[in-house]
């Protein structure tokens, strides 16, 4: 390799030497540097291969839009493929692999490719791919599959930390070049709250690679001490390395920062990256603009890169981009590249100008040709020479090995566009401009269209200042003072099309999409936009068509004869760059992937010895074992009895629980229960099934009338969010004319059921009024006083074992001291706490159904609730596809109870049911155990199943068959309910 670093300038530490590997190969570079830099400072010019035909592919871009510099970074855990090296700062240690290529990058079998172009144009795996059908599973799909993908990720764990933080602030700022720094700076001085972030790893944007001075000092000195200043002000937070994502409603959004990317060995206690959701009373948005490419032949050889790029890394990295250098240029931003690289004494052989008239007076030594173009671009690995064709047609080759072009700049408002504006075409800037509405977003600096650092750095002040005012703060506009050397670019005339292309000339570079590919789109039907990017694939690489789409969209609106403004762009949705699961994830993985919930009577259950489960997000207390049991079993076996005979505590403050008010509270629960609820009485607790649109039952659960505007619902514990979310959608979207109010309040009750025959004495002794059978019958529900008025909650008169039961709902931080004078005033009566596992015994004993059964295949009439099915109702959710007829077949699997012949057999849960006598298999199968348990009640393991014909086969004999765990039951089909059939119990 060649250095190309040059002997002095830029912002690298030149007494800081960095070694890294490139594919194996030892390199240095310094810091400072990105990975990209430090590259082309070692004259590493291919760097990648493209996706479809693998072509050799150099460094484009200096920035987020670089489609062709992809490595996979790192080893082990903290392997990343698909980094841009044009992002990742050079740290010591540093291993970078180049992708998408085989054996090596030099020499890529891929590249054959290339010979069939031909065959491959737009849209060809549409047509190539649909025939013979049988060769699809067969050899198409494995082939795209193959051929899919760029770099690969690792399967081992990453060891690194991520986390998410909320940030609030007076104003974001989004960018830190000439106008977000003027911006933050006016408002934060002022004492407004300032957040402003770039992802870059330097605040500065383009004065870094300014060779201008502000008020006599360097652009990047005078960035530097602006940044420095925000940085000592103690109400503004400066985030380099970090990428706004996405804006959101309400002001939000989103970024995430590379705290620790940039590092070899990342600090173990902090964090790699950081998601931040900022939430910011006023935004501004001062991202500038990206440089686009133009289309000619070979405009994808390494060497030629967007003259931007190029400056970048001339002026902030000191790297020559070649020994003989070209500039092909349709504005006059290619003359300050031009004078920046005479300075620096890299040779520059030729400036192409595609005006044949410029204000611009270049009195450089580069020979300059006006109204020329570059049609060709020559060389394999590295460019070595380009074709120029003069207006007149006559065409010349210049010897070169590095190519600056520029077609204009394209402003960067994707943020701008996240929330449903439309970009608008302006014929004066050549280019897209964000919506006119953005809603609290404000725009500053060249992301409007303003050109030079001066009127940057004044629009940025003074759009600064006046948010800050009118938030109350006296800021003044920040003064940048007078600004020396600057070039101010006039807007560019758009050149879609270059005359005299004979090679392939791309548009999309990493997807390999040329310039015919989308005039064969617009030939063949898919002119659109929108079908277009699908048919040719443009704008679907990593860059998201950053780079590509603004040129697409003109070249296809040239093929269709109108202006771009008419084309329009693709949808512009989060996230600007791709963000990793990590960022996503933050800290909830592994052991914390969900939150843990505990209720509040946890700590109680703790106490009492309880052994935890975990069931969905909450910890509920399995079983309590005593002194002398030695298994699970033991203990489950003398809660079920205890509660059978005496009494028993259970907490169930984990039930989803949603306060339903408004004068329309009842017709609203009418409609989306099916069964009746409109006439339920004030002070009464009514079962309710809630079924999906498509007829099968969704949720169950008891809701209680305490007011007439007023309903109190429970649901099951792991259903509730979905429940909440069904009935909101229910109250927004079908039904918006009724008047209800939805409130989750399951955080807000603690709740415990008291069950047994002793369970009324053990209440009585705490609830100041009469629970009596006739004052409080079965199904009553009322707000009741405590502890002689010391505490009030609310009492239900519910069962979920057959047994006479209440549920006692008490605020939240009461629910521990509550619990404790239950066990006080149970103790006389034989009171034990039990747990889930008790509990689900119970009404298994009762033929109560769960979500085992409620498996979301099962009406009502299924599990024996079709009176629960109103006939004099006008409508409810799901009625209507009651009737179909499937749903009213009559060999509809239906629920039975399973008890083996011999008690000292057993079975699963999900065990089949076979036919006596039938063969051991699936095709066999009548149905499956969808709960089971050993019942002390009954002294054997019985089950609840859904069996086809259920309800007729009561008595029959069948085989219970576990083929996994070798398992064959003979039981008998039964009644569901196991203990109590005539409820005598609930209504003692």
């Amino acid at each position: 390799m060649t250095s190309y670093r040059l002997p002095k300038g830029g912002l690298i530490d030149r007494q800081s030497r960095l070694g890294f590997s490139f594919d194996g190969q030892s390199v240095t570079g310094h810091a400072g540097d990105t990975l990209a830099s430090a590259l082309l400072a070692n004259g590493r010019q291919l760097v990648g291969r493209s996706f479809k035909y693998h072509r050799p592919r150099g460094i484009l871009t200096a920035g987020a839009a670089e489609p062709n510099a992809l490595m996979t970074i790192g080893s082990g855990g903290r392997t990343e493929a698909n980094t841009r090296a044009t992002m990742q700062d050079l740290y010591d240690g540093l291993e970078a692999r180049s992708q998408n290529r085989w054996p090596s990058l030099d020499f890529d079998i891929g590249s054959l490719n290339g010979l069939l172009s031909p065959f491959l144009a737009a849209g060809f795996y549409y047509k190539t791919f649909m025939w013979p059908a049988k060769l699809w599973e067969g050899l198409y799909e494995p082939f795209i599959r193959r051929a899919a993908g760029l770099g690969k990720a690792t399967y081992e764990a990453d060891p690194d930390r991520y986390e998410k933080r909320w940030a609030h602030c007076d104003l974001l700022v989004i960018g830190a070049g000439p106008a977000g720094l003027a911006a933050a700076l006016s408002a934060g001085r002022a004492g407004a709250r300032v957040i402003i972030l770039d992802e870059h790893s330097l605040a500065g944007g383009s004065l870094l690679s300014e060779a201008a001075t502000i008020g006599g000092e360097s652009a990047p000195a005078f960035a530097k001490r602006l940044a420095d200043e925000l940085e000592t002000l103690p109400n503004v937070r400066v985030l380099t390395r970090t990428t706004a994502f996405g804006w959101y409603d309400g002001n939000v959004v989103g970024a995430v920062e590379r705290a620790q990317k940039h590092v070899r060995h990342p600090d173990p206690n902090k964090p790699v990256e950081r998601m931040w959701r900022i939430v910011a009373k006023k935004a501004l948005l001062a991202t500038g603009t990206e440089e686009r490419p133009l289309v000619f032949g070979g405009n994808d050889i390494p060497g030629v890169m967007i003259a931007g790029a190029m400056r970048c890394y001339l002026n902030r990295f000191a790297v020559a981009p070649g020994q003989r250098t070209a500039i092909f240029t349709t504005n006059d931003s290619g003359y300050a590249l031009a004078r920046d690289l005479e300075a620096a004494g890299v040779q520059l052989t030729a400036i192409i100008d595609s005006r044949a008239e410029s204000q611009f007076v270049y009195t450089g030594k580069a020979r300059l040709l006006k109204g020329a173009v570059v049609s060709d671009a020559k060389g394999g690995k590295a460019l070595s020479s380009v074709n120029v064709t003069a207006a007149n047609g006559a065409t010349e080759a210049i010897a070169v090995d590095a190519l600056a072009m520029s077609g204009g700049f394209s402003p960067i408002i994707h943020l701008a566009c996240h929330r449903g504006g439309k970009p608008q075409w302006s014929d004066v800037h050549g280019a897209f401009m964000a919506p006119s509405e953005t809603r609290g977003l404000v725009l500053a600096g060249a992301v409007t269209g303003t050109t030079g650092l001066s009127a940057s750095f004044a629009e940025g002040a003074a759009r600064g200042a006046t948010m800050a005012q009118d938030l109350g703060f006296a800021a003044q506009p920040f003064d940048a003072g007078p600004v020396d050397g600057d070039i101010v670019a006039s807007p560019a005339s758009p050149l879609w099309n270059i005359r005299g292309v004979k090679g392939k000339a791309f548009v999309d570079f990493q997807n390999d999409v040329g310039r015919k590919d989308l005039g064969l789109a617009v030939q063949e039907g898919y002119g659109d936009v929108e079908l277009a990017k699908r048919y040719t694939t443009s704008g679907m690489a990593t860059d998201q068509g950053k780079l590509s789409n603004v040129t697409a969209i003109g070249l296809l609106a040239e093929a269709r004869g109108v202006s771009p403004a008419e084309v329009g762009t693709t949808t512009f949705r989060p996230f600007y760059t791709p963000i990793s699961f990590g960022a996503l994830t933050g800290p909830h993985h592994g052991h914390h992937f969900q939150p843990v919930r505990k209720s509040p009577l946890h700590d109680w259950a703790k106490k009492h010895g309880a052994v935890f489960v975990e069931t969905g997000l909450w910890y509920r207390s399995s079983w309590f074992p005593r002194a002398g049991e030695t298994s699970w079993r033991q203990s489950v076996d003398r809660e079920v009895l205890n509660v059978r005979t005496n009494v028993g505590i259970c907490d169930v403050s984990m039930l989803g629980k949603i306060e339903v008010c408004g004068k329309d509270a009842a017709e609203f629960l009418n409609r989306v229960y099916s069964n009746a609820f409109l006439k339920l009485p004030v002070g009464k607790a009514r079962y309710g099934l809630m079924l999906r649109e498509d007829g099968f039952i969704y949720d169950d659960g008891t809701t209680s009338r305490l007011a007439d505007d007023r309903f109190f619902m429970t649901t099951t514990t792991a259903y509730a969010a979905g429940v909440m979310t069904h009935l909101e959608f229910c109250a927004q979207g079908l039904w918006p004319e009724l008047d209800v109010r939805l409130a989750s309040v399951t955080d807000q009750w603690g709740q415990m059921s008291v069950v047994g025959p002793k369970a009324r004495a053990t209440l009585q002794a705490i609830v100041d009024g009469d629970i009596s059978d006739t004052a409080f019958p079965f199904l009553a529900a009322k707000e009741v006083s405590l502890f002689g008025g010391r505490l009030h909650g609310r009492l239900f008169r519910i069962s979920f074992s057959g047994e006479l039961a209440y549920e006692l709902a008490v605020p939240a931080g009461y629910c521990e001291s509550v619990a404790d004078g239950v066990l006080q005033a149970g103790k006389e009566h034989g009171i034990q706490p039990y747990g889930v596992e008790a509990l689900s015994v119970l009404r298994i004993e009762k033929g109560h159904v769960t979500h085992n059964e409620i498996n979301g295949t099962v009406i009502p009439s299924d599990l024996g609730f079709a009176k629960m099915v109103s006939t004099a109702k006008p409508d409810f959710i799901g009625k209507a596809m009651l009737g179909r007829e499937g749903l009213v077949a009559q060999d509809r699997p239906s629920l039975v109870g399973v008890v083996p012949l011999d008690p000292t057999t057993t079975f699963r849960t999900g065990s089949h049911i076979l036919a006596k006598g039938a063969a051991q298999t699936l095709e066999n199968d009548q149905g499956y155990v969808s709960s089971s348990a050993f019942s002390p009640h009954v002294g054997s393991t019985i089950g609840l199943a859904l069996v086809k014909s259920g309800h007729a086969r009561h008595g029959e004999e069948v085989v219970v068959w576990n083929g996994l765990s070798k398992e064959f039951t003979v039981a008998r089909l039964c009644n569901p309910v196991f203990f109590d059939p005539a409820n005598e119990k609930l209504h003692v």
